[in-house]
């Protein structure tokens, strides 16, 4: 025979700790998660806008034999017309240790389109390798 209860069973006080009362408390949850949310797209949106696409597409040539105290890179970078460009150039050496930087002001290319600039990086040690970091609007 199976025997149903009618009522809950009853505890002695104070020995299972404090009993919850069955509602759910979801409501914060549920806010500070849509909060968070909304936060985090707005955090991601503001840095595609500020690093994301841009017009500035710098492509590396090459780079010339590098001596002791400097590396000679090649590049072009495409600019918008009536713009000028701020490009942060990098010699790394065989480990891939950085040993120089140098940012460049590149001028606007006539009618807009890309330019070809070479420029030197002065350096702490023989590099072996030229990088194009970055290419930004010229403040």
């Amino acid at each position: 025979m199976s025997e149903t209860r009618a009522t809950a069973p009853v505890f002695p006080p104070g020995r299972y700790g404090r009993r919850r009362d069955g509602r759910r408390r979801s409501l914060p949850l549920v806010v500070a998660g849509v909060l968070c949310a909304a936060l985090m797209i707005a955090l991601t949106w503001s840095y595609y806008l500020k690093f994301g696409q841009t017009d500035y597409d710098p492509q590396i040539i090459g780079w010339s034999e590098p001596t002791d105290a400097e590396m000679v890179i090649k590049f072009s970078v495409r600019i918008p017309e009536d713009a000028t460009a701020s490009c942060v150039l990098r010699a790394r050496d065989y480990q891939g240790y950085e040993v120089g930087t140098r940012t460049v002001a590149i001028p606007a290319p006539a009618g807009g389109g890309a330019i070809t600039v070479e420029e030197s990086v002065p350096t702490t040690a023989r590099g072996s390798v030229g990088d194009i970091m970055s290419c930004r609007p010229a403040a």
